[in-house]
Parts: C-alpha cells; sequence; structure tokens
C-alpha cells in the first residue's frame, strides 16, 4: 500500500480495497457475495452507468504525460444505511461487478463488518490476483532470451 504526503492510512486502505475490488474477478466477488453470512438491503445513490475515461501515461513511466486512449468504465454509488456509502468504478461494463464493488467497499467501511470482510473477501482476492500476476510472470519468463555478445581477444602471434 502507497501512502502519499497527502494521504492518512485509513485513505490508504480504501484505496487499497477499492483497488482490489475493481480488479477482481467477477465470478470471484459473487461467490464471496452468495457467501456472506447477512447481505445488507442497500438503496441506490448512482445506479451502474457506463461511460469512457481517457487514460493517460507517462514516457518512461515518469517523463511527460500524454494522452495513451479512450477506455471503458463503469461506475456506481450504494448506500447500505448508517449514512455508509460506497462507490465504484471497474473497468469494463459489467454491471453487476461494478454493484458488488460498491457494495463491499460500504461493508469494509462499517467498523462492524470491516474485520470479517477483510479477512473473507478482500485478501483471498487480494492472493488471487498475486498468484495471477505470478503465474504470468512465470510463463513469460519460460519464454525469454537472453541475448549477450560476448567479446574475444584474439591475438596474432
Amino acid at each position: 500500500m502507497t501512502i502519499t504526503p497527502d494521504m492518512t492510512e485509513a485513505q490508504a486502505d480504501r484505496r487499497y480495497w477499492m483497488s482490489v475490488l475493481a480488479k477482481a474477478d467477477s465470478r470471484e466477488l459473487s461467490v464471496a457475495w452468495d457467501n456472506l453470512d447477512e447481505a445488507p438491503e442497500h438503496d441506490w445513490i448512482r445506479r451502474p452507468e457506463t461511460g469512457m475515461t481517457m487514460v493517460r501515461g507517462r514516457a518512461g513511466g515518469s517523463g511527460k504525460a500524454f494522452n495513451l486512449g479512450e477506455m471503458t468504465v463503469t461506475r456506481c454509488a450504494v448506500n447500505v444505511g448508517d449514512g455508509i456509502m460506497g462507490v465504484a468504478y471497474v473497468r469494463g461494463r459489467d454491471h453487476r461487478h461494478c454493484e458488488l464493488a460498491a457494495l463491499f467497499d460500504a461493508l469494509m467501511q462499517d467498523p462492524r463488518r470491516h474485520d470479517e470482510i477483510d479477512k473473507s473477501v478482500i485478501r483471498p482476492l487480494a492472493r488471487a490476483q498475486e498468484e495471477r500476476k505470478r503465474e504470468a510472470r512465470n510463463k513469460t519468463a519460460a519464454t525469454r532470451v537472453d541475448f549477450f555478445t560476448m567479446a574475444t581477444g584474439r591475438e596474432d602471434t
């Protein structure tokens, strides 16, 4: 988790779990939702809606910013009671993914449910994402070709 100078630890924690939820596989979120002991009722603040956003990049990762292109995103916001609002922005058009991510965001903000959701949902999703990254790195490494040049010294005698 990265904490910037203008960010509190609580904000950094929320940034982390929202990232995990947004990057989660939709099926994994559905299974996690179905496995909840007590799923909360919710009211819509903003129903899932799909639009476009501009993706920006930086040359070399830290150079001058440039517009890379547009990407489809879906966003929504829910209220689960007690004034707790959950929001989500997810890549693509999956409205159910966005809804579940917003609901889990709201549950993570509820002090009574935070630890339970962190343990049963966020941590397993984060481990699954890390496992997929590791598998991709291993698959890529297996096909890696190292090129090297060897200079030989030759003396004419």
